[in-house]
């Protein structure tokens, strides 16, 4: 999959197809190194980190 930049916001990554669910379980997950709240503020964006993201894909389409 082909992203347009390397970090991205949940909103644009539901945009391109990603499951809201999957994103959300992905950033929830303890130790996971994908994704993070822009600041600490409890509306504040999650970011996904594109290249982590699309390893996370291919690792879970091979399982």
């Amino acid at each position: 999959m082909n992203y347009p930049s390397k970090v991205m916001r949940a909103t644009e990554l539901v945009k391109m197809g990603w499951p809201q669910q999957s994103l959300r379980q992905i950033y929830n997950t303890p130790g996971q190194k994908i994704a993070w709240k822009m600041n600490n503020a409890a509306n504040s964006p999650i970011l996904f980190d594109t290249d982590e993201l699309e390893k996370y894909r291919k690792a879970k389409c091979t399982n």
